[in-house]
């Protein structure tokens, strides 16, 4: 399957845009931004080996860990394009593969861990 990246961006705004209005809401200076692959460093940085996919990334200080204060850099949540591509069969099932992706990053930005965002989704 091939997409372009305005019809990538235009499915990440309607995924966005489709998370409970109360999580979208408090979502706040976080960029939101695509790359085709992860890059070397951060693959090396999470330890993944060259057998392992990666949808999305969150980087940033998660909320209950900022004591009240805000970064001045934003915090950024990345969807991996080539990945995500691969994982769907067209494009429902990429607009719901990149959904569950960010809702799974923007619950790290709420500071949940793997464990509590698949008990979240079971």
């Amino acid at each position: 399957m091939d997409i372009s990246d305005v019809q990538f961006h235009e499915l990440i705004d309607r995924a966005f845009d489709s998370l409970p209005k109360t999580h979208r809401d408090r979502v706040k200076n976080v960029a939101i931004v695509t790359a085709d692959e992860p890059t070397e460093q951060q693959r090396v940085e999470l330890a993944l080996h060259c057998n392992q996919t990666l949808l999305g990334l969150y980087e940033g200080v998660p909320l209950p860990m900022r004591q009240g204060r805000e970064p001045t850099m934003p915090d950024v949540i990345t969807l991996f394009k080539q990945p995500l591509l691969s994982q769907s069969y067209d494009q429902a099932s990429l607009y719901e593969n990149i959904r569950h992706t960010l809702w799974h990053e923007v619950a790290h930005y709420f500071g949940l861990n793997h464990a509590q965002i698949h008990k979240l989704e079971h």
